[in-house]
């Protein structure tokens, strides 16, 4: 799989033995074949790791003797990996045999950007979107763009996005070593988010590629009660860490009531252990303030974009039908 290592492609696994071969043949099929495929895995206890030992001896494996999360698994990942780029890889996805072509030829054509989102597509329903790049509102909502829209063409056009998905992330190299990596202490969720505002704020755009196609089984590995807290969570820890304080001045109204209204809906579905996990986890967001406010200092102070420019991307949600 490695003929120079322009990409390196990183897959972090927990348990997810079932769903590795479809995810590593499709990179096998790639028409780019100067890559490497490095998998990460946090302590699995399936046979993951006598799968890949067997059948897979062409990607390199680095074994974790703990549970690292999404974050921190692809942070190992990302630091060994030798391309010139860098793309994230959730192991229940199954890449269309150009999306490596496709995500570099992105890449070249915008040398602004430092980061390409793919077209994902429901595994099971291929004329599905789950993202087609993804937004962040200003009252401080993440989401994907035309998630369980159907794909009639109305994402077709390459164009900047506020971030791509980390099922299917694209960096460059050169703009993890100015922003860093992933922060760790989102553990799963957001964390991509996370390092798109760090990389917008710094000027770097995120591209859109429109024929680069991924095939995801939507919350095969995640989802439910964990993916509520960490939600819950980490919108707080996005606004307290990254969220900039000219906007914040501007839109502090919108952000709370946006808040309000995820409290109150949790507080409306309480018999749902969901909808309790999406309470705890709003708890430990404002516990979590004053760690994030540290972090804030350097985010901020790495700042080179003016307010025009942030309103614009984050004004870039639209609802196509």
């Amino acid at each position: 799989m490695t003929t120079g290592a322009i990409c390196s492609v990183v897959i972090p696994n927990w348990n997810g033995a079932v769903h590795l071969p479809t995810c590593l043949d499709s990179l096998r099929r790639q028409t780019l074949r100067a890559f490497e495929v490095i998998l990460v895995d946090n302590h699995s206890a399936d046979d993951s790791l006598d799968l890949l030992a067997r059948e897979y001896p062409d990607v390199q494996v680095i074994a974790l003797d703990e549970n690292r999360g999404f974050a921190g698994a692809c942070n190992v990942g990302m630091a060994a990996a030798r391309g010139t780029f860098v793309l994230l890889l959730n192991n229940d996805t199954e890449a269309d045999p150009h999306w490596l072509e496709e995500v570099v030829a992105a890449f070249e054509r915008h040398p602004e950007a430092g980061l390409v989102a793919s077209k994902m597509l429901l595994f099971d329903r291929r004329d599905t979107f789950h993202t087609a790049g993804d937004f962040y509102r200003v009252n401080g909502i993440p989401g994907n763009r035309g998630v369980w829209q159907k794909d009639t063409g109305q994402y077709d056009r390459e164009e900047p996005v506020f971030s791509a998905c980390g099922g299917s992330a694209a960096y460059r190299k050169a703009t993890l070593e100015q922003v860093g990596v992933l922060d760790e202490d989102f553990f799963f969720s957001c964390e991509d988010v996370d390092l798109a505002w760090r990389a917008q704020l710094s000027g770097w755009q995120c591209i859109y590629a429109p024929r680069a196609v991924v095939y995801h089984k939507l919350s095969a590995t995640g989802g439910g009660t964990t993916a509520s807290f960490h939600d819950g969570r980490n919108f707080i820890y996005l606004l307290a860490k990254d969220y900039p304080g000219d906007l914040w001045r501007r839109h502090w109204s919108a952000i709370l009531r946006a808040q309000l209204r995820i409290t109150w809906d949790a507080v409306r579905a309480w018999r749902g252990a969901a909808a309790r996990a999406r309470l705890r986890g709003q708890w430990a967001g404002l516990l979590g303030v004053p760690r994030m406010l540290r972090k804030r200092r350097v985010v901020q102070s790495r700042r080179t974009v003016d307010r025009a420019y942030l309103e614009r991307v984050l004004s870039q949600v639209d609802e196509r039908l």
